[in-house]
């Protein structure tokens, strides 16, 4: 079937006053993800947080303008993942590190595959993760990042968006809390150490004859993803009447989604939405796709239990008796994909 088109244009980002692009009721109605300017924080954290809210109950997604990251800093990292994946085959698997779960360094082109998919992704990518002190007691969950002596300046401007997005995505979890009724800073010392990664994802050209698509049907394992635009097309979302919409933000918006623990942890009042990444048409084959995905997690040892003000008579506790770590269930999940 093919896909509905939800495609967010500069028009969407005409707004009559520097606080969100529409309201939040007006975000419920409307079948759009329209995007909240990051502009809004600041000048009406109520607002933003309404607005954005209502765009992750109703779709599992949002789409932020004026995220404030560094633009340069991005190109710079981007450029670098494109420059590692450019490398020949013998010198990028140097940084392979087989039985750790692609923790760090390169998995490997064909590894990865979605939740009981049969085939595997067309993608290969880069993982680099918090870096802590030696004796941490979370060192234990968080292997040392690996870097590629071949490219200057990877660690500098890889590591670089790594803290910048893992400080957007605590802001962002702040509008989360005051949406869901929380205290604001209820997230902050249960991700502040998490073990967050920076995916930098590398779609290759596909031929005509290739099995599988570049990212199978799934939903993220963690927290939070903020995911900065790719230069070409392909991520879909299952809308939940089950039809696939496409999701192509403007340059310079963030998208972000819930992922499973967070939607386990509130009862699935947000959902964590079905997404791919589907192979491009046929005059697009010959082009790679880059992105370069954030996902934000718990601290290894918190706690995954349902949130008392999330459970009622009409949406029970799904999860009664059932609390996990959240090291635990990304285990869990690592293996259902393949990793380990």
């Amino acid at each position: 079937m093919r896909a509905a088109i939800l495609t967010i244009t500069e028009a969407d980002f005409t707004v009559t006053s520097p606080l969100t692009a529409v309201s939040a009721e007006d975000q419920a109605k409307t079948r759009a993800i329209v995007p909240v300017s990051m502009k809004a924080y600041d000048a009406d954290f109520q607002g933003f947080s309404d607005a954005l809210g209502a765009s992750f109950s109703r779709y599992g997604f949002a789409v932020i303008a004026d995220h404030g990251l560094d633009q340069g800093l991005i190109d710079a990292a981007v450029g670098d993942a494109k420059a590692f994946f450019a490398l020949p085959e013998d010198v990028k698997r140097q940084y392979h590190q087989p039985g750790t779960g692609g923790a760090r360094g390169l998995t490997p082109f064909g590894v990865e595959a979605a939740k009981g998919a049969k085939a595997v992704d067309l993608k290969e990518f880069w993982h680099t993760g918090r870096e802590l002190p030696q004796d941490h007691p979370y060192r234990q969950y968080m292997r040392d990042n690996v870097w590629p002596t071949e490219i200057e300046g990877f660690r500098q401007h890889v590591y670089g968006l790594y803290e910048g997005l893992d400080e957007l995505g605590r802001r962002i979890l702040k509008a989360i809390a005051r949406y869901l009724k929380l205290d604001d800073a209820y997230f902050e010392d249960k991700v502040q150490l998490g073990n967050s990664v920076l995916r930098l994802l590398h779609y290759p050209p596909i031929p005509a004859d290739a099995e599988g698509v570049r990212a199978g049907a799934h939903e993220d394992i963690n927290v939070i993803t903020l995911l900065l635009g790719a230069e070409e097309a392909g991520l879909q979302l299952k809308d939940s009447d089950g039809e696939w919409l496409d999701i192509a933000p403007p340059p310079g918006a963030l998208v972000v989604n819930i992922g499973d623990m967070l939607q386990r942890l509130v009862n699935h009042v947000l959902p964590s939405t079905t997404h791919r990444v589907v192979n491009p048409a046929p005059e697009r084959r010959g082009f790679a796709r880059y992105s370069t995905p954030f996902f934000l997690h718990f601290n290894p040892d918190f706690p995954i239990e349902t949130l008392p003000s999330t459970i009622t008579a009409e949406n029970p506790d799904r999860y009664a008796g059932k609390t996990i770590l959240a090291e635990d269930f990304l285990t869990e999940r690592l293996k259902e994909i393949r990793l380990i």
